[in-house]
């Protein structure tokens, strides 16, 4: 059963005139959707309203989304503005826009599990929902708790968000019938299923498959196979850009292999960093091993930013999934 839309979210935007609407950094489907329908509905209800972000929009289908949003938040956009983190509950997750962002008055919905702990409940407004499919669905909720209903562009956001958590549905089991009654509310509202799906799953790069053949190309298995894992080197990035990453085809390719419970996706972002990516097919928890690693998500799709080179890191991430699959 969902999450009812807090009171105090209601009136926290009632009562606001300014908004600056803040997602983390390296953004998926699921936050913009988020941020764009919303800063549309609050300027529908007569209020200044901008989508902010640290970026990088690295996945091809947020490419015609990006120009929408600003990218630092200086002294003119903080007056009088209160702050809206969608799709994490950690301000830290928010990138360069942390420090920007402190010390305004913030309120915060999220589906993620990881990362509440953090929060003072008592000095911001939450609408937060574990078990939500997206954050989208619950920018649906709170539209209409609003009193008002999607426009057809909205709708499409937030059918794109909706899309891009559950894998364009692949992700959902029998416990899912309030995710297709979302999508069919946004349906209803103009939403279009196949620009979504083209949008998602189309406009790929030749780099991206050539940068695919070679991440297929290094993946190993451990654990008799429960566990694959690949990398992308720091060599590979400057060789075919961020445009050439397509982990959701990877996932998708490896996942289908059998025996396969869980896969990772180690990539060198600058010569001292790396972000970790974790998929489970079924029970293994891959927030609780990205939350080791300092980041979080959900139980069966996850991802880290971390310190380290792949050779230091691959080890220890072989380590954490002993437990788990042993």
């Amino acid at each position: 059963m969902a999450v009812a839309v807090p009171r105090e979210l209601l009136n926290f935007i009632k009562k606001g005139d300014k908004f600056l609407v803040v997602g983390h950094k390296e953004p998926d489907g699921d936050c913009v959707g988020s941020q764009l329908a919303l800063c549309s509905v609050l300027r529908r209800m007569g209020k200044q309203a901008l989508p902010c972000s640290a970026g990088p929009f690295k996945r091809s289908e947020l490419k015609p989304y990006a120009e929408g949003f600003i990218t630092t938040i200086g002294e003119a956009e903080r007056e009088g503005a209160a702050i809206i983190v969608v799709d994490c509950s950690m301000p830290s997750r928010t990138g360069d826009l942390e420090s920007a962002i402190a010390g305004l008055p913030i309120a915060i919905i999220d589906h993620h599990s990881t990362g509440r702990h953090t929060l003072n409940t008592a000095a911001m407004p939450l609408f937060l929902d574990h078990l939500a499919p997206s954050v989208t669905s619950m920018c649906l909720l709170l539209i209409e708790a609003l009193g008002l209903e999607p426009t057809p562009e909205e709708a499409e956001l937030l059918f794109f968000g909706l899309c891009t958590d559950t894998g364009f549905f692949r992700h959902t089991d029998e416990q899912s019938a309030a995710t297709f009654e979302y999508a069919a509310r946004l349906i209803r509202h103009g939403a279009n299923p196949k620009k979504v799906y083209s949008l998602i799953y189309g406009g790929k790069s030749l780099a991206s498959r050539y940068l695919l053949s070679i991440q297929l190309g290094r993946v190993r298995p451990y654990f008799d196979g429960k566990l694959l894992l690949t990398s992308e080197s720091y060599e590979d990035t400057q060789r075919f850009g961020l445009e050439g990453r397509d982990s959701e085809s990877l996932y998708q390719l490896l996942q289908v292999i059998t025996g396969v419970e869980s896969i990772v996706i180690i990539r060198q972002e600058t010569p001292e960093t790396c972000t970790i990516g974790l998929r489970s097919r079924d029970w293994v928890d891959v927030a609780a091993i990205a939350a080791s690693f300092g980041g979080g998500g959900h139980k069966n799709a996850a991802g880290a930013y971390t310190t380290g080179t792949i050779e230091e890191l691959q080890p220890q991430i072989i380590a954490a999934f002993a437990q788990a699959l042993s």
